[in-house]
């Protein structure tokens, strides 16, 4: 089955409740989940000091009015691992925010270590609360570890993007990382994972954009620079990023953070051909981003409508990368949710 096909029977199967385990076969199955339980224990159990929380205030002095972020998903939006609270990718994205798009930003911090998509719904339960201008979301990394199927998967993620939508809340997702790059995760599962994680973040990308919000690929795991020094961008368990592993991570966000909430240069306001960008069908599209880390895509019209024979059409960008804001130590607030 080619990629294309594969992640639209995702989405399909995500949408309509069906598919499950037919890419793979019950036989591979058993074996997937011994190499994911042997996976977990090499990468171990979670450190027991908690992880810093991002929540609060960043850029006080700065004009209003502000800006909502609400951060969602598993160990990898929440910063396990770093030790400081500037090192996490929440604030590093409201640092960013808030220096480059001239604005008081209040980020908070909903994500769980651990998490897989079926989490997101309380989760959102409660970030929608606080009525966020935008919520970035980052899944599917532990789906892929944990063998959940990934129409599961998917149709948990459509579904809270459904709900934020519905609610005004722009959204920004960061789609399922390359996991066979990883070291902890050995043949059968790390060959198999890497397919997996590829045709899901392709999946989450059709059922994200159909729902009305927008995803960044973050490809072989937040890029290149992954597989070229893993001891600096891995943290010590190997699979988890370390604090410029985050840094990575929340420099190829922030750009389509900023474009989600209206505060994106005025140079990035059409795509550019010159550049790679342009207007396409979904699934073409997610293919694409799912082989060039930072890709975003976002759904757009052409003559008035959405889809065109081959499905949705978006646009595909790779936003510049902008200087690297230092993270902060947030100021606190009582905020309702």
């Amino acid at each position: 089955m080619g990629k294309a096909a594969a992640a639209r029977k995702l989405a399909a199967a995500a949408a309509f409740g069906g598919g499950g385990l037919s890419l793979l076969g019950a036989g591979i199955y058993g074996v997937l989940t011994a190499e994911a339980k042997l996976a977990r224990k090499t990468i171990g159990d979670p450190l027991p000091d908690p992880v810093p929380d991002a929540t609060g205030w960043y850029g006080r002095s700065r004009p209003g009015p502000a800006v909502k972020i609400a951060l969602l998903g598993d160990s990898s939006a929440a910063g396990y691992g770093v030790d400081r609270v500037e090192e996490t990718p929440g604030s590093l994205l409201a640092s960013g925010a808030s220096e480059q798009g001239d604005r008081r930003v209040y980020l908070r911090a909903f994500c769980v270590v651990g998490a897989v998509s079926a989490d997101l719904r309380t989760q959102i339960d409660r970030a929608l609360l606080i009525e966020p201008d935008v919520a970035v979301i980052l899944i599917g990394g532990n789906d892929v570890t944990h063998v959940v199927a990934p129409n599961e998967s998917v149709q948990h993620l459509s579904e809270g993007v459904r709900r934020l939508r519905a609610a005004g809340v722009e959204v920004v997702v960061g789609t399922c990382p390359d996991l066979g790059t990883i070291k902890p995760i050995a043949p059968p599962l790390k060959q198999v994972a890497r397919a997996w994680s590829r045709r899901l973040a392709a999946a989450q990308t059709i059922a994200v954009i159909k729902e009305g919000g927008r995803t960044v690929s973050l490809g072989s795991v937040l890029g290149p620079e992954f597989a070229a020094a893993p001891a600096i961008l891995f943290g010590p368990d190997q699979f988890h990023p370390s604090a410029v592993g985050y840094r990575a991570l929340a420099r190829i966000l922030l750009p389509s953070v900023l474009a989600a909430v209206g505060l994106a240069p005025d140079d990035e306001a059409r795509p550019e051909t010159h550049r790679g960008e342009g207007v396409m069908p979904v699934t073409r599209a997610a293919i694409e981003a799912v082989n060039e880390p930072g890709t975003e895509l976002d759904g757009t019209e052409v003559g008035g409508s959405r889809t065109g024979v081959r499905g949705l059409w978006v646009e595909l960008r790779h936003r510049r990368r902008r200087p690297q804001t230092a993270g902060e130590r947030p100021e606190p607030a009582e905020v309702s949710g």
